[in-house]
């Protein structure tokens, strides 16, 4: 008996993870979106550092928002041209919106659009620390440059082998590791200052 019942939970686990491989399988697919929606999913996975893939499941598997956003979608779509655009995305995410679309008689198109839209929000969030941290960046530059003024002081006055040099000479080489740093977080979000403009014309 008690074999039979081992047997039995063996099959069920092996049941159910066979279904959650076959959820988290990639596929390819094809949606017809606006560039401005495009451009957002692009620079908010890079900014976060993660796959669109990623980031777009978060959005889209979420069943019971994806009922909210068809419920919702009336008004949705506007004249904006679209785009032809292909993702890759988990077999369960693409089964999530083509079941909402048919129940709901939703385009996948606007689920996914909606969708997207959602992230705006946290990208203007990202847009203003990215300006921050350019106010950083060059505070930092500035520090920098004061330091290695007083380490070439140092330099003349003490001379190389002086322990106190070593020391300003070893900060600065921090600082200077700092900036360069600070300043790769800046470059990378600089596609986030382009979005401003896409935005204010939308």
């Amino acid at each position: 008996m008690g074999d039979q019942v081992k047997s039995l939970i063996h099959l069920e686990i092996r049941e159910d993870t066979v279904r959650d491989l076959r959820g988290r399988q990639s596929v390819r697919t094809t949606f017809k979106l606006s560039p401005r929606s495009i451009h957002a999913l692009s620079i908010l996975a890079a900014q976060l550092g993660i796959r669109q893939k990623s980031l777009f499941d978060y959005l889209v598997e979420d069943v019971q928002t994806l009922r909210a956003i068809a419920e919702g979608s009336g008004t949705a779509g506007t004249a904006e041209p679209r785009v032809a655009k292909t993702y890759v995305i988990s077999r369960r995410t693409l089964e999530n919106l083509e079941r909402i679309s048919a129940s709901y008689n939703t385009p996948r198109d606007v689920l996914v659009e909606v969708s997207i839209e959602r992230i705006l929000p946290l990208i203007r969030r990202e847009r203003e620390k990215h300006e921050r941290r350019k106010q950083f960046l060059a505070d930092l530059n500035e520090h920098l440059a004061r330091d290695a003024e007083m380490v070439r002081r140092a330099e003349s006055e003490l001379g190389r082998d002086d322990p106190v040099f070593q020391q300003l000479l070893a900060m600065l080489k921090a600082v200077d590791a700092c900036c360069a740093a600070v300043e790769g977080c800046v470059d990378r979000g600089r596609r986030m200052e382009d979005f401003t403009g896409q935005e204010e014309k939308g």
